[in-house]
C-alpha cells in the first residue's frame, strides 16, 4: 500500500507560540484552520509536523497521520484484521477522506487521502 507521507501530531495549547518555536528549526506554516496547523521544511516538504489543539469531528486527538494513496483499502484492511476503528471513515469537509485507527501501542493513527 503506497504512503504518500508521515507526519507526526503534537497537542498543543498555544498554536502560534508552537509555531514559532518550530520555526527558529527550520519549519513554515504551510496549512491552518485554527485548530489545526502543519508546519513544513521549504528544503524538504515531506519533512512535517502538525499541531493541533483537539479533533474538529473525531473523539479524540491522534498521534501521527498517514496518508496513503487508498484510504478506501486502508479501511477494509484494517477491518479485515480487526484492529480498533476510534473514528469511521468520512469524508470531512476540509477536503480529506479519513479514519482513526488505534495501534498495538495504543497510538491513535489518522489513516487519509486527499479528494
Amino acid at each position: 500500500m503506497p504512503v504518500r507521507r508521515v507526519v507526526p501530531t503534537i497537542r498543543s495549547t498555544a498554536l502560534p507560540q508552537s509555531a514559532e518555536f518550530y520555526g527558529v528549526l527550520g519549519l513554515e506554516e504551510v496549512m491552518n484552520h485554527g485548530w489545526i496547523m502543519t508546519l513544513a521544511s521549504r528544503q524538504n516538504p515531506s519533512a512535517q509536523l502538525s499541531l493541533m489543539t483537539g479533533d474538529r469531528t473525531a473523539p479524540v486527538a491522534p498521534d501521527l497521520s498517514i496518508e496513503v494513496e487508498d484510504v478506501d483499502a486502508a479501511y477494509a484492511a484494517m477491518l479485515e484484521r480487526g484492529a480498533e476503528i476510534v473514528h469511521p471513515l468520512t469524508d470531512e469537509e476540509w477536503g480529506v477522506r479519513r479514519f482513526f485507527v488505534r495501534d498495538p501501542n495504543g497510538r491513535v493513527v489518522n489513516v487519509l487521502g486527499h479528494r
